[in-house]
């Protein structure tokens, strides 16, 4: 067999390879009913129930809602401490959903339904909320993998109609920012052996500086230990989308973000950012702050974070509380 013949043959097996492996979704159903909201549960429009937390102003009226969408392996249970305190601080009322394949929404943890999907359950929350709060203006906040369900979600012709967004170290940590290597390793996994599951143990990297909290996530039985390489694969594609949007982002918007955050790198955050358009850029802040980590709603510094994002709720033109949007971006830029 000729050289040329074994490179055909080589590609021939490898790509019915790849076909016969592919990693599967759990995608949502076709609209078939109005989304509503109860005490426990957003009815999305394909009919799925998603578990939901909310926190509501015990002695005041509500001046705003938020509607907070959780990082990859994670839930809605993650907020908890931030509703809290922009309910007591901010008069904010708060709802978080647990995603599909994460804490107890089905169809099964641990699986991916699909970017379309989360898009999607943004979508059918935004309107159910409306509903209920036809009144008070409504927020957006995703962070990590929720950051980047929220950017496609805000750049879609049919985007919801919201008064801002909120980015915690959104993931847009695509392909075209990852050496090649990784995208191999990435593709050749998903396709050959997408149900194996991998922990992260020994890659030495660290998510927030607060430790007593790390130790409770470890404990925490509905957040995710161990990923599919299938599973990874299609929130790779989800963050190749949101980079790819972060130029059609004019919502209003708070981007923040940790100068220690060792889960989304500087490069992948510094290529959205210098993607982001002239319109909008009057009302859209970014914040960098030099203690943070990936976990920025729960690190030792949180309560800086919160006090900001109430702020900019509040008063999206002020500056910061914390000084954090007045730092230099170039800052970005630079290696560690």
């Amino acid at each position: 067999m000729s050289g040329r013949a074994r490179l055909s043959f080589a590609i021939l097996v490898t790509s019915m390879l790849l076909n016969a492996c592919a990693p599967t979704t759990y995608k949502a159903g076709p609209p078939n009913v109005d989304p509503s909201l109860t005490d426990t549960h957003l009815t999305a429009a394909d009919g799925a129930k998603l578990p939901i937390r909310k926190w509501l102003p015990e002695n005041s009226a509500p001046k705003a809602v938020l509607l907070a969408m959780h990082g990859f392996n994670d839930y809605s249970n993650y907020f908890k401490p931030t509703g809290e305190y922009l309910a007591k601080e901010f008069d904010v009322i708060s709802y978080a959903i647990d995603q599909r394949g994460f804490g107890e929404a089905p169809p099964k943890r641990g699986v991916w339904a699909g970017s379309r999907s989360y898009v999607g359950d943004v979508k059918s929350a935004v309107t159910a909320l409306k509903k209920v709060y036809p009144n008070l203006p409504l927020y957006v906040l995703g962070t990590s993998m929720g950051g980047g369900v929220v950017m496609v979600a805000m750049t879609d012709a049919d985007k919801p109609n919201v008064d801002g967004i909120i980015l915690l170290a959104p993931s847009v940590w695509g392909r075209s920012t990852m050496p090649w290597y990784q995208r191999l390793a990435l593709l050749v996994g998903a396709h050959t052996f997408p149900d194996m599951a991998l922990t992260g143990r020994g890659l030495q990297i660290k998510p927030s500086d607060n430790i007593p909290m790390l130790i409770e996530f470890g404990k925490d039985p509905l957040v995710i230990k161990e990923t599919r390489i299938g599973t990874m694969y299609w929130l790779v594609n989800l963050m190749d989308l949101a980079l790819q949007r972060s130029s059609q982002l004019t919502v209003p918007a708070l981007i923040l973000y940790g100068d220690n955050d060792e889960v989304i790198p500087k490069p992948p955050i510094a290529l959205m950012v210098s993607r982001l358009p002239d319109e909008g850029k009057d009302k859209r802040r970014i914040g960098l702050y030099k203690n943070g980590y990936h976990m920025l709603l729960r690190d030792l510094q949180r309560k800086t974070v919160w006090k900001d994002i109430g702020a900019w709720i509040t008063d999206g033109s002020a500056p910061l509380p914390s000084g954090a949007d007045l730092r230099d971006l170039s800052l970005l830029s630079e290696k560690d």
